[in-house]
């Protein structure tokens, strides 16, 4: 389980095709501290476990062997080495919870159809699968490539949310541009009000 508050942002370092899997290696300065093999990282929202940790000198990060649906249904599968990579430790029992509950189970990827400056703050508009549309509700919460984020308008095929300064320059929307492929994940509770309304 995860907040949506990102820790900070990595870059992959390699990407290597197995018949079963892929293997991603990122690197990391923050979310390594405390973090051994086997531990849960959301990588662009996505809950990935850590098959391997390095700490050489100035090269520290992780390794994570994705199964094939986990690359078929994420942005992971577009990544490039060198692209920056939200990272996130999970959520520690206690800590104070900021975000929303996210499970890094990512629903589907969406389409940046406008990233723009508006004042001092930017506005994100994001067109999704429309069967995702009914798990959105106007200032309900939303996990966008991990980040948590309010919903602000909700159209038939997609939503906006506003990015103030801070959550652009610390994330990797500050290499994002029209067009990109983003990680959804709709908000955990109104999974669970969907499921009851659907029986």
């Amino acid at each position: 389980m995860f907040t949506g508050l990102i820790e900070e942002t990595g870059k992959v370092l390699a990407i290597e095709h197995s018949i079963d899997s892929v293997i991603i290696s990122v690197s990391s300065d923050l979310c390594i501290g405390g973090t051994n093999v086997g531990a849960s990282i959301a990588v662009n929202g996505c809950c990935l476990t850590v098959t391997k940790v390095t700490k050489r000198g100035k090269l520290k990060g992780f390794e994570f062997n994705l199964l094939r649906e986990t690359w078929e249904v994420t942005n992971l599968k577009f990544l490039n080495k060198g692209d920056f990579i939200n990272l996130e430790r999970a959520l520690v029992l206690g800590q104070r919870m900021g975000g929303h509950f996210v499970t890094g189970h990512v629903d589907a990827v969406g389409k940046i159809r406008k990233w723009e400056k508006q004042g001092k703050d930017w506005l994100l508009d994001i067109n999704i699968p429309k069967k995702l549309i009914t798990g959105f509700v106007p200032k309900g919460s939303v996990a966008v490539d991990g980040i948590s984020l309010t919903v602000a308008t909700l159209r038939k095929r997609g939503f906006s949310v506003w990015i103030i300064p801070h959550t652009r320059k610390v994330t990797n929307l500050h290499k994002r541009k029209v067009g990109d492929i983003i990680n959804i994940e709709t908000d955990l509770l109104g999974k669970y009000v969907l499921r009851n309304f659907d029986n």
